[in-house]
């Protein structure tokens, strides 16, 4: 049964402005293996998979024996384009392949809902009530995680706040993602998740 969490919401200067019970789905027991799994299929699904040899099939020429079966002295041979030849095709070599697969939507809705209640109890989960920049500046988005006191995070805003993500993307130690993109990896990346009250919405109507 999920743990009722509450939590400040604050502003860009970290000044309290209101307090707010967590969704359901932020204060959820955390499972491991529902982390691993997802992480895993991640990690599995940006694989390029493109690591390739030749057949012999593949190699050109060798169709000709090239020399009899019996009375030469020597070993006898089928085509010089056996994998003991040089310039032959590689025998078991790698060959091109998806290592792409999908678990259930189940184990991926509760794998990010583990991920988002492990920062929670962590206490690095923080809520604003809005990231609005006069500008395309990441000078600026930089002072605000400094009055916050944070040093690495992840930050959810919705898509339609350009001027944060395109300052956000210039720190080394920030990412800012859209609540439709939020995955396991990028939250477990990043010691502190802030999300925007907007955000927060979202991303729990996604895991409903």
């Amino acid at each position: 049964m999920a743990n009722k969490l509450s939590i400040d919401i604050v502003d860009s200067k970290k000044k309290n402005v209101g307090t707010a019970d967590l969704p359901e789905a932020f204060g959820l027991p955390v499972k491991k293996q529902l982390l691993w799994e997802v992480v895993r299929q991640q990690n599995a699904n940006d694989r390029a998979g493109t690591a390739s040899t030749k057949k012999r099939t593949d190699v050109s020429g060798g169709g000709k024996k090239p020399w009899k079966q019996k009375g030469t002295g020597r070993a006898r041979q089928g085509s010089i384009r056996a994998s003991h030849w040089v310039g032959g095709g590689k025998a078991m070599g790698p060959k091109q392949r998806d290592y792409a697969y999908r678990p259930p939507l189940k184990v991926r809705k509760g794998a990010l809902r583990s991920a988002i209640s492990l920062r929670a109890k962590e206490g690095q989960l923080w809520i604003l009530e809005g990231f609005e920049l006069a500008e395309f500046k990441t000078k600026r988005a930089a002072g605000v995680f400094v009055k916050l006191g944070l040093a690495d995070a992840l930050i959810v805003e919705v898509k339609e706040n350009l001027k944060l993500h395109r300052s956000v993307r210039n720190l080394a130690a920030f990412d800012a993602i859209a609540p439709e993109g939020l995955n396991v990896e990028d939250l477990l990346r990043h010691p502190a998740l802030v999300l925007t009250t907007t955000a927060a919405k979202a991303i729990d109507t996604r895991l409903a």
